[in-house]
């Protein structure tokens, strides 16, 4: 079974400071992704960042408005960037006999890197569509550099990255 995981777009992460690079195609290429899992009628689990920047229940922790997200979507609470570490994603995964999982969201080179990782070590077979994890510009590299280098790191050595 594949598994379509959406890491991470809430308000304070997409609009921390300022809006994430390539917000509008970042949202409309998940939504795409999150459309074609559910005419499949294929399992998408979305997962939430909790930290005191990110409490539950406030604004910034709740998923953007924008989101294709519906009322008994599955949804993974976490507290590290790691999305299996402390979580029930493993248990959520192992219900569904997941085998595949597609990834897509924010942060590349935190949440979206580590939970790659993660998913590999623990034996899924990866996914990714081309620009569909997403990040701020830093003190080294822009934003686009960012995405493109762990894409690059990524692609053929932990997942499939599909080109759009």
């Amino acid at each position: 079974m594949k598994v379509l995981l959406v890491i991470d777009l809430q308000n304070g992460v997409c609009h921390e400071d300022g809006t994430i690079y390539n917000f509008d195609n970042l949202i409309t290429g998940v939504n795409a992704r999150i459309k074609e899992y559910r005419d499949k009628k294929l399992p998408i689990i979305f997962v939430q960042h909790n930290d005191p920047g990110l409490v539950a229940g406030t604004k910034e922790w709740e998923l953007v408005p924008e989101l294709d997200f519906q009322e008994g979507d599955p949804v993974v609470q976490k507290t590290h960037p790691d999305s299996f570490y402390k979580t029930n994603l493993q248990e959520l995964l192992t219900d569904l006999d997941a085998t595949e999982i597609e990834i897509c969201g924010a942060q590349t080179e935190y949440c979206i890197d580590a939970t790659t990782k993660a998913a590999f070590d623990r034996h899924y077979q990866l996914s990714m569509q081309e620009g569909l994890s997403s990040t701020y510009d830093n003190d080294f590299m822009t934003a686009k550099e960012t995405i493109d280098f762990f894409q690059g790191i990524w692609d053929h050595q932990y997942l499939t990255l599909e080109k759009q």
